[in-house]
């Protein structure tokens, strides 16, 4: 008998919460910080990439601000506003949401490719964890090397004031952004702001380089000089990092807000400041030097390095919730062991704090900061991945379009050769980075490509392994029919992972202590491949085929952004299904904890087997995961050979 089966497929609406004006004051803190900070280094780095290559020059500069505007347009604007933000996951985006997505749709017709399409969310995400290194450094030191400008003297203050500003960043980690997230969205609207008053006057003194606008500046800056432009596509591409942010947080307030932000405030601030950075590098050559902070008079440059300061905090902090987010789905779609997730507010679930991916990435920016010292050198490191995730990003889109929209082939070639095509050149362009330090963030992904790849097909051969060692449930509800076991009067809730094998810790119960609960209730909790799913269409219980001796098998299927509290849902199940008759309020947890050896068998390369050991014996306690209650929980252990 099932009482009720939930559609795992079907999807819900993300419900966003507050108007539309107000969600889009929100988006411009968490959705731009990374991009709106760009103007800080970008433009300088395009002038001093391979010794000065790209020259001061009229007809340089106005290719560079050509490459700029159309870049944020063609890859921002029509690829991520317009495209992109409509292929949602239940609401939700992120490239990883997006691979479970295509995922879904493949999965019914074509298993391999969607297989291949879940790896290449994985590789995304791992490009996204090797830039997300880099940018709290890049963002604070850019922001903070303003000081030289403002007063040569306090070149020597730079590189401990930042370290200080990020040591707080990552140790407030901890209470979470709820309380001060409300302040992100008026300071970064201040900050745009900012950055289009800083503009308009060179603009206006030089109202020529809107010319620099036409697409014609880039033909010409790349027949005159083709090496150079091939060059200055590596540093081009600074000035759309955090795109892939515009679709990540599509979940937090929805896309008609992002939009919103994007078209009416963003977008026209950065342009304005990217073309008053060019117009004072024509007017003055010299202010290739740092052409952001020479943009503001004297009097305003110390307020304006406070202000970037708090910018590019906001900035650093969408990518450290980011990298939480990114890890957390990773946990629930089974390509990261289980690690401690603690949520810091009990209004919003995505605010949440895992403490060793916040710790390793302070390690990881502590080593950036102390080996290239500053926002230029480190520009020079910075970029490849994000081109990465990019092509990955518009490869699983396209495939996605193609499946389930039934795009015409000549609209996915379209899209395909002149969004393709620019991004495959940005990422040609950046390989010329490897060298300079480009080498860190794909080091960086090819470690945790392999944690993942590693923890899944590990997790594969231990549930198989586990599969044969537990035996059926059919057989085991026969046996205790045929030989009734006494009862003890409680309800006995063992977490498991499927309804077809006997818990570990229900058959050493048994076989221990010789007795069964009077309620026994086998319990998994799923993930769906959405974000998100629904209460009422989340359980299903089974009987087991027998209703009459207490042991019923319940599912709970959660999303990959929902939180895994079991004992919260038996409490739901139990006020919907009287019909198990389970006190779930003084239920006592048996959970089964596999030890796992490094054995011989055949499966997985030695090295392999020693990173998944590892990785296994520092996962999170389950008991926190699911939030078992600790004085209710009884662990049974049991060792299995990988």
């Amino acid at each position: 008998m099932r009482t009720a089966q939930p559609a795992g497929d079907e999807r819900s609406t993300a419900v966003h919460r507050g108007s539309v004006a107000g969600l889009a004051l929100g988006a411009l803190g968490v959705v731009f910080g990374d991009i709106g900070t760009s103007p800080l280094y970008s433009v300088r780095t395009m002038f001093a990439i391979n010794d000065n290559a790209v020259q001061p020059t009229v007809d340089d500069v106005y290719g560079i601000v050509s490459l700029i505007f159309w870049s944020l347009t063609l890859i921002v604007t029509i690829k991520y506003v317009t495209l992109v933000l409509r292929a949602d996951n239940d609401g939700e985006g992120g490239i990883m949401a997006l691979a479970a997505l295509v995922q879904k749709v493949l999965a019914p017709t074509v298993g391999r490719q969607a297989v291949v399409a879940l790896m290449l969310g994985v590789l995304g995400a791992s490009l996204f964890y090797g830039d997300s290194l880099i940018t709290p450094a890049i963002s604070v030191l850019s922001a903070v090397e303003g000081l030289e400008v403002a007063e040569p003297e306090l070149a020597d203050a730079i590189l401990p004031v930042s370290l200080v500003i990020l040591a707080l960043l990552f140790a407030a980690q901890r209470w979470g952004t709820h309380r001060v997230g409300r302040l992100f969205g008026p300071v970064m609207a201040l900050w745009f702001v900012t950055l289009a008053v800083l503009g308009i006057p060179h603009i206006l003194a030089h109202p020529g380089v809107l010319r620099g606008l036409s697409p014609t500046y880039i033909v010409a800056f790349v027949v005159d000089h083709p090496y150079v432009a091939f060059i200055a596509m590596g540093a081009v591409v600074l000035v759309i990092t955090g795109a892939e942010a515009l679709y990540a947080d599509l979940g937090h307030f929805g896309r008609r807000p992002i939009r919103l932000a994007w078209f009416g405030v963003a977008f026209p601030a950065l342009v304005l400041n990217y073309l008053g950075q060019a117009a004072l590098i024509i007017n003055d050559p010299t202010a290739v030097s740092n052409p952001f902070y020479l943009l503001a008079p004297g009097w305003a440059r110390f307020p304006l390095v406070v202000l970037a300061t708090f910018a590019t905090v906001i900035a650093s902090q969408a990518v450290i919730s980011g990298a939480f987010s990114m890890s957390q789905q990773a946990v629930r779609l089974g390509f990261l062991p289980h690690v401690t997730i603690r949520h810091t507010s009990s209004q919003e679930s995505g605010q949440v704090y895992l403490p060793a991916v916040n710790w390793l990435l302070f390690a990881g920016v502590l080593v950036l900061i102390a080996v290239f010292q500053s926002s230029q050198r480190l520009a020079m490191a910075y970029g490849l991945a994000v081109t990465g995730t990019l092509l990955l990003t518009t490869t699983l889109f396209l495939t996605y379009a193609a499946t389930a929209w039934r795009w015409p082939w000549w609209k996915l070639a379209l899209v395909a050769v002149v969004i393709g095509g620019l991004e495959l050149t940005f990422l040609a362009g950046n390989l010329t980075k490897i060298v300079y330090g480009g080498w860190l963030p794909l080091l960086v992904a090819a470690v945790v490509v392999t944690v993942m790849t590693t923890w899944y097909r590990g997790q594969s051969i231990i549930t198989a392994r586990r599969v044969e060692r537990e035996g059926g449930i059919p057989e085991f509800v026969e046996q205790l029919r045929a030989e009734p076991a006494p009862r003890v009067r409680g309800t006995a809730v063992f977490p498991h992972l499927t309804k077809e094998t006997v818990p570990l810790g229900l058959r050493a119960n048994l076989e221990f202590n010789r007795v069964l609960h009077d309620h026994v209730i086998i319990a998994s909790a799923l993930t769906a491949k959405v974000p998100h799913v629904p209460l009422a269409r989340r359980f299903t219980i089974d009987d087991l085929g027998n209703p009459d001796d207490g042991i019923f098998y319940v599912a709970i299927l959660f999303g990959f952004r929902d939180d895994r509290d079991v004992p919260a849902m038996l409490h739901e199940i139990g006020a919907r299904y009287p019909i198990l008759e389970c006190d779930f309020a003084s239920a006592t947890y048996f959970l089964s904890r596999i030890t796992i050896l490094r054995g011989d068998q055949p499966g997985m390369r030695t090295w392999r087997k020693r990173l998944f050991v590892w990785l296994s014996h520092n996962a999170a306690n389950p008991t926190t995961y699911f939030h078992l209650p600790p004085d209710r929980t009884v662990i049974m252990g049991a060792r299995i050979e990988l």
